[in-house]
């Protein structure tokens, strides 16, 4: 529910403009402040976690959830639904670095693996089918219907989890890092917002680089508070334990290079295919389901050999994959990139879940709390800056690709006015009488849309390039490397 809220949502913002007669920079709040408050309130999970327990944080999560979600469906304005998206974003935020450090508390550590692998699949299948889903519900029902699914599912979430689940230990001496808290949450704070608006409001206005600086001594700040106190936050120590640390290097890295796909690809389909958002949807369902069904095998996988060897094979084929998607242009045939999707989300299956496994197999249980919360706080951001770089380039490329083509149709070049007078002809002969100005009109369109493709592809290799430098990096979460790293890590607490 967590994970496919971003998604799902996103089907449904055109219509919510058309209801509440609002701009795009106004809609587009409903997603920042998701983003932005679910930032903030990861860091806290952990404290809140071992202070209170993970059972009641995780319903008391669910429950926030599923008012959020209640309230979104009757919300009558813009202003009260970015409202009752905090509230939603508060019980989103936690549920799922809450619902891993459990995972570490129940699966026993020689099926971990396999544990994950099961958690994850809702990582992977959430994004893709969250525009299928939607698209459904709002062409078929009303744009109320993506959040009024969420309250039986909650419901019943909240009593099953009551019932079954059994509470972890609960540390009632804690003391609560107030100025942790605050600094951490107005640091991660700007640097999200700077992240999510630098793009619209330009990555060097004076908006844009206030953000930046502030995030940066506010973390800084933050990061020199942690390590001198006693009860830290976030323990930042644990950046000294290398497996662990590995594994944060690595899901960054892939986080930033795979959002690639995630991302450009439903722009690509829509924009240059014509697809809708719900055929877009159906596009990149094999790929989710094949992500999907990977994950409990790669688990059970590293349960028997550990996630170098899982991590090898996934990283070729997704280098490979991701490079070979830069050959995508106007003309690129409908299965040939589902298959190679398909292809790619294999290998991505077989190695995301193994990464995150190692780093965390290292750490002492009573820190696996503080330990979700930091892998979620940076995949996160990873993936708030994978966007906007991706997006950057995107465009970069694109410009300099239409200057490139326009150069060479300007009117100085001979050739043009013929093939212009040409193309107004079989304008004409297909019942479009444009004349020469409605040639260049689509002469124009024509251009922008394949200087669009190839930006694309230019934004696959840099993609490519970026998955590479996480090569280095897997070799330091061998089976044995991280059986060593275990036994430090818990003679050192």
């Amino acid at each position: 529910m967590a994970i496919l809220d971003s998604s799902i949502v996103n089907v449904a913002l055109p219509k919510m403009m058309a209801i509440f007669g609002v701009g795009a920079d106004s809609i587009q709040w409903v997603m920042t402040s998701y983003l932005l408050v679910s930032g903030v309130v990861i860091p806290v999970t952990g404290f809140l976690g071992d202070r209170f327990g993970y059972k009641r944080l995780y319903i008391y999560s669910l429950i926030a959830f599923t008012i959020g979600s209640a309230l979104c469906a009757v919300a009558w304005s813009n202003n009260s639904l970015v409202v009752f998206r905090v509230i939603k974003a508060i019980g989103g935020g936690m549920m799922i670095p809450v619902s891993m450090a459990m995972l570490f508390r129940i699966v026993p550590r020689d099926k971990i693996g396999l544990g994950m692998g099961v958690w994850g699949i809702t990582a992977m299948l959430a994004p893709a089918i969250g525009p299928v889903v939607g698209g459904y519900l709002v062409d078929n029902f009303s744009w109320q219907t993506i959040f009024t699914i969420n309250i039986p599912i909650g419901i019943v979430a909240s009593i099953l989890a009551g019932l079954i689940l059994r509470e972890t230990e609960i540390r009632r001496g804690l003391k609560f890092d107030m100025p942790g808290f605050v600094l951490s949450g107005l640091g991660f704070f700007f640097l999200l917002l700077a992240l999510s608006e630098g793009q619209d409001k330009g990555w060097d206005s004076q908006y844009i680089v206030t953000l930046f600086v502030a995030s940066f001594f506010l973390l800084l700040l933050f990061v020199m508070w942690e390590l001198q106190t006693p009860e830290p936050m976030l323990d930042i120590r644990l950046f000294l334990n290398p497996v662990f640390s590995a594994s944060l290097g690595v899901t960054v890295i892939l986080t930033v290079g795979l959002f690639a796909a995630i991302f450009l690809i439903p722009i690509y389909a829509q924009n240059l295919m014509g697809l809708t958002p719900l055929q877009t949807g159906l596009l990149l369902m094999p790929m989710a389901l094949v992500s999907g069904l990977m994950m409990p095998i790669s688990g059970k996988l590293y349960d028997k050999i550990g996630a170098l060897p899982l991590c090898v094979v996934g990283m070729a084929i997704l280098i490979i994959t991701t490079y070979m998607l830069h050959q995508i242009s106007l003309d690129t045939n409908y299965y040939w990139l589902q298959g190679v999707l398909v292809v790619r989300a294999a290998g991505m299956g077989l190695m995301m879940m193994p990464v995150s496994t190692a780093g965390m197999d290292t750490i002492p249980p009573f820190l696996t709390g503080r330990a979700t919360a930091m892998n979620n706080l940076v995949r996160q951001i990873s993936a708030s800056f994978g966007v906007a770089f991706l997006t950057w380039i995107m465009l970069r490329q694109q410009a300099q690709h239409m200057a490139v083509m326009f150069d060479g149709i300007s009117w100085t070049n001979p050739i043009v006015p013929a093939a212009l007078d040409q193309l107004a002809a079989q304008m004409a002969a297909a019942g479009i009488p444009a004349g020469r100005d409605g040639a260049t009109t689509l002469l124009g369109t024509m251009v922008q849309q394949h200087s669009l493709a190839t930006a694309m592809g230019d934004t696959f290799i840099v993609s490519t390039i970026i998955i590479l430098l996480a090569v280095p990096l897997i070799f330091l979460l061998g089976k044995k490397r991280v059986e060593i790293q275990r036994q430090i890590e818990m003679k050192k607490y």
